[in-house]
């Protein structure tokens, strides 16, 4: 199974009745397609709607309606549209229960660095700041390493997000809760052991 799927799947088991979940941009996006049977979450793009629905079959995409990378998406039946000035009044308001967020590193502590990568061009850290800030729960789903490096570390070395810790990390090898401020060890991935989390 891809490690994007492993996360995306694991993510999902933290979603609950009647949530509204922010994913952002890259694995989170996958997170959507493995809701469980029977759970009704709602899903929020930052740029304006409530109630995001699977990607459009071909043909049907609609110009307006994109995530927050700018991918098509589709409407449920019932959803909400709205401006960017509202939808960051209920990321900011308190108003988003849980935000999926990637990550480049994550330190002990908790702090995300996920807006800049060293060398490369990047438009800014679009509403990560706000939705690190402002949602209940912060979810992180990003691989465990790249390129042969841990992106768990001991103190970020790329700029923070926010100074607020965030809630759960969900990698590839495991699943890291942040309790008191210290990085815990909740689970390890099917067949991974403690010792290739470390």
């Amino acid at each position: 199974m891809a490690a994007q799927t492993i996360i995306a799947r694991r993510v999902a088991q933290e979603l609950r009745p009647g949530n509204l979940v922010n994913l952002g941009i890259g694995i989170p996006t996958l997170v959507a397609n493995f809701v469980p049977a029977g759970l009704n979450v709602f899903f929020q793009s930052e740029n304006g709607l409530i109630g995001t629905g699977p990607i459009p079959e071909q043909g049907m995409r609609h110009p307006f309606l994109t995530d927050a990378g700018g991918r098509p998406i589709s409407a449920l039946p019932g959803a909400a549209t709205f401006d960017s000035a509202m939808s960051f009044g209920l990321i900011r308001g308190g108003h988003v229960d849980i935000t999926v967020l990637g990550g480049l590193q994550v330190d002990t502590a908790g702090h995300l660095a996920n807006w800049m990568i060293p060398g490369k061009m990047v438009p800014g850290m679009g509403g990560a700041m706000d939705l690190v800030s402002g949602a209940k729960r912060v979810i992180i789903a990003m691989q465990h390493a790249a390129k042969g490096k841990s992106k768990i570390v001991v103190k970020c070395n790329l700029p923070l997000t926010s100074t607020r810790p965030v809630d759960l990390v969900v990698t590839d090898l495991a699943v890291i809760a942040f309790p008191g401020g210290k990085a815990t060890l909740w689970e390890t991935a099917p067949g991974i052991s403690i010792a290739e989390v470390l």
